[in-house]
């Protein structure tokens, strides 16, 4: 007890760092992050589920809150979840690759993920979420960190081979691949019918059983 103890209020610790951190602004790894940070995450040492994805878009950078946008509606449809669950964090962790909006690219859509976010925080702020049992990785920049050299060389493939990764018993926390729930990747789920049909109903399955509350198992 005193050992988880000690352990959640590192994690509180370090969730406020990062909350407050102003690292890409103030020593950015290249150029600076073009406006005011607000670092957007969610976390406990109770969740057993992580979403992990690339980093907050102009609608979240506004609210402050991950996935207040149609990916977030999406994703929760993906997930058989409403909101209350969604954004309990007691229950479910959100720890996207970029923790700030990084800006826009001269076509207007998103920068990448910032450097710094993953350099400075992500293996201290996993090494204090050993409780999580599955990490959902959205996107190919946290396909790239979770899997390491286990991720194939494009987004399809890697998430065509989701069961090979979901149940190797040698891994922990287990993983499974997604692609973005954007209303841009329409024409990725129309090619690829397997996702709805049998990728879908095992990841329900699980959240399910990872969100459920004592009492509700």
């Amino acid at each position: 007890m005193a050992e988880s103890c000690r352990e959640s209020g590192e994690l509180a610790e370090l969730a406020g760092a990062i909350s407050s951190c102003r690292i890409c602004v103030e020593a950015p790894v290249s150029k600076p992050l073009p406006h005011e940070p607000r670092p957007v995450l969610q976390v406990s040492s109770s969740a057993r589920l992580c979403i992990c994805g690339q980093a907050p878009g102009t609608r979240v950078h506004k609210s402050g809150r991950p996935f207040t946008d149609p990916s977030g509606d999406r994703l929760r449809t993906w997930l058989g979840i409403d909101e209350d669950v969604f954004y309990d964090e007691n229950r479910l962790a959100i720890v996207p690759m970029g923790f700030c909006f990084p800006g826009l690219d001269a076509k207007g859509g998103d920068l990448p993920p910032r450097k710094e976010c993953r350099l400075t925080w992500h293996d201290r702020l996993f090494t204090l979420l050993p409780q999580v049992e599955l990490v959902l990785t959205i996107g190919q920049y946290a396909q790239a960190y979770h899997l390491g050299s286990e991720r194939k060389k494009t987004l399809t493939e890697t998430v065509t081979n989701w069961r090979d990764y979901l149940e190797d018993e040698t891994r922990s926390p287990a993983v499974l691949p997604l692609p973005h729930p954007s209303w841009r990747n329409n024409a990725w789920l129309r090619k690829n019918p397997w996702f709805e049909t049998d990728l879908l109903p095992v990841l329900r399955g699980r959240v399910a059983k990872l969100v459920a509350r004592p009492s509700e198992v």
